[in-house]
């Protein structure tokens, strides 16, 4: 039996989501069945975080056991010949030591695109969120370093999550502009369900002026999902890395760098 580990990029607006969901197109459905065709068997694959209906991916990281003898190149070409053209297997490798998708992870990394310009995009319009107010990149950026940190993201949690904790620790945000796109960067050791979309839709408030630069300081300490703020639209939000240990030889994402030393799992 081999443990296979693959990076994974995809579109997610044509899904509802990653997880598998009787008769409705999800991005876990589309690569079992694609890794079934290599395999000539069953494939079922275990990610490191579900992403929900809209949501992209610019690495997933998935496992999955099999006895079939196929090598890393077979699983990425052969997987890729049989995916739509919105889903992509970037990297395929055996996996080392007990390495495991989801628990051997130390930090997830989401990336959210706000297009922030008079007139809406004919091209992005599924791949960001569109703000036509002006929005300020250093109000919000100031705004979200309230947010590092071990605290209880109660505000910030979806009201039917399921998670058994509000609790969560943060390593870095970042805000920043890019032209006419403004950025939000977040690290975390894991996200509660709607989580960076609702870190979104506050600092968005913030940045157009409607709400002060303590506001997430006053929702943090709240604790009331009903203090909270508009949950932002999913097309700007996109997975963007897994960081696992040095042990394990997966390649990190650049951000990674900036975790903290101390970065620990949660459990």
């Amino acid at each position: 039996m081999k443990r296979i580990v693959l990076g994974i990029e995809y579109d997610g607006s044509g899904y509802s989501g990653w997880q598998w969901q009787t008769g409705r197109s999800t991005v876990q459905a589309a690569v079992e069945k694609a890794l079934g065709k290599v395999a000539a068997a069953p494939v079922t694959v275990i990610c490191a975080g579900r992403t929900d209906a809209g949501v992209h991916a610019l690495e997933q990281v998935v496992h999955f056991d099999t006895h079939v003898q196929r090598d890393t190149h077979a699983w990425q070409m052969g997987g890729n010949a049989h995916l739509p053209d919105d889903v992509r297997i970037l990297w395929a490798r055996e996996a080392v030591s007990d390495f495991h998708a989801r628990y051997s992870a130390i930090a997830r990394f989401y990336r959210y695109i706000i297009l922030n310009r008079r007139v809406k995009s004919a091209l992005l319009r599924k791949q960001v969120t569109w703000c036509y107010e002006p929005l300020d990149a250093g109000k919000m950026h100031r705004a979200a370093q309230a947010l590092v940190g071990d605290h209880d993201f109660s505000s910030f949690r979806a009201q039917g999550c399921q998670s058994k904790s509000p609790c969560r620790l943060v390593h870095f945000v970042d805000v920043y502009r890019e032209g006419d796109r403004v950025i939000m960067d977040i690290a975390a050791n894991a996200f509660v369900h709607h989580m960076v979309r609702n870190i979104a839709g506050v600092l968005m408030a913030i940045g157009k002026g409607k709400r002060p630069v303590h506001w997430t300081e006053q929702l943090l300490a709240a604790r009331d999902r009903r203090e909270g703020g508009i949950t932002a639209p999913p097309e700007g939000l996109y997975l963007g890395g897994i960081c696992y240990p040095d042990q394990f030889a997966l390649a990190r994402h650049p951000l990674f760098v900036k975790l903290p030393k101390d970065a620990r799992r949660f459990d």
